[in-house]
């Protein structure tokens, strides 16, 4: 049975036209998203009332000579005061607990399924470690972009169960999930709008970032009504001439699912033998 969005995501969605939640950390990023609408459609009606009201009060059919005393109240000094109060309340009340919570508060690898994702021109290559749950060793001498782009050295005993996959994400939903984000060669982007989720890769640097998927993908397509709906991986840096066409797609499945899925891969590995790589 799929779950109906609350009245908040329904807020979200249909007023300021985020996609659909699918996370549970969702709700606290929509949250400060809201709360800065909020400030800022109080800032909007403040500020353009006080406009509309200088501009009658102190018109040039009322006021035709210069005043170059000018205005000696302190109202605007007050109002300035309680601007930078809202927005530090912001800033330390909702974004930096928020920020510590999804940077410092990372789970144990041990509690987490780990999933390195490494970006290239112009594609999404995701590794997974396999049942035993060790990553197997990778050697920049094996990389072949047809057969082997991330250099799986299939020799070490690690490396046997290791699943990889181009532009296409396998995660089970309901369980704490670790990206490892990496790159070949220049700055991508890692982001999928319905998880709320966003984090630039770097190349030379190993970036995690944490979540929690709560919507399978056959749950959102029957939220959405949209049979063809796929969670999209769309790299948000421009990283070439085919950035266009940097499109990676993640399905979430229910843990069943996922491990069947992982079982079948398992089974396609042993079948290519000495020759793993897709």
């Amino acid at each position: 049975m799929v779950e109906a969005p609350d009245v908040a995501e329904n807020i979200m969605n249909n007023w300021l036209g985020l996609p659909p939640l699918a996370t549970a950390h969702g709700g606290q990023i929509d949250g400060m998203i809201g709360w800065v609408h909020v400030f800022m459609f109080v800032l909007f009606v403040g500020w353009g009332g006080f406009f509309i009201y200088t501009l009658v009060r102190f018109r040039r059919s009322r006021h035709p000579v210069a005043n170059y005393t000018g205005v000696k109240s302190h109202n605007a000094s007050y109002l300035e005061v309680a601007v930078a109060v809202v927005e530090a309340v912001l800033l330390f009340g909702f974004a930096i607990p928020l920020w510590a919570a999804r940077v410092d508060a990372i789970p144990p690898e041990s509690q987490a399924l780990v999933v390195q994702v490494t970006g290239e021109q112009f594609a999404w290559n995701a590794h997974y470690a396999g049942p035993d749950g060790v990553f197997g060793r990778t050697d920049i001498k094996l990389l072949d972009l047809q057969s082997n782009p991330l250099g799986v050295d299939r020799t070490d005993p690690a490396a046997k169960d290791d699943i990889t996959t181009v532009n296409q994400v396998y995660l089970p939903a309901n369980r704490q999930i670790i990206v490892k984000l990496r790159s070949k060669d220049m700055i991508h982007s890692f982001g999928v709008p319905e998880f709320r989720v966003k984090q630039d890769a770097i190349p030379g640097l190993t970036i995690p970032i944490w979540f929690v998927p709560t919507v399978t993908t056959a749950e959102m397509r029957t939220r959405t009504g949209n049979p063809e709906f796929q969670y999209e991986i769309a790299c948000a840096q421009l990283c070439g001439l085919g950035h266009y066409r940097m499109r990676g797609f993640v399905t979430v499945q229910t843990a069943e699912e996922f491990q069947k899925w992982v079982a079948d891969e398992e089974v396609k590995l042993q079948e290519q033998g000495a020759d793993p790589f897709r």
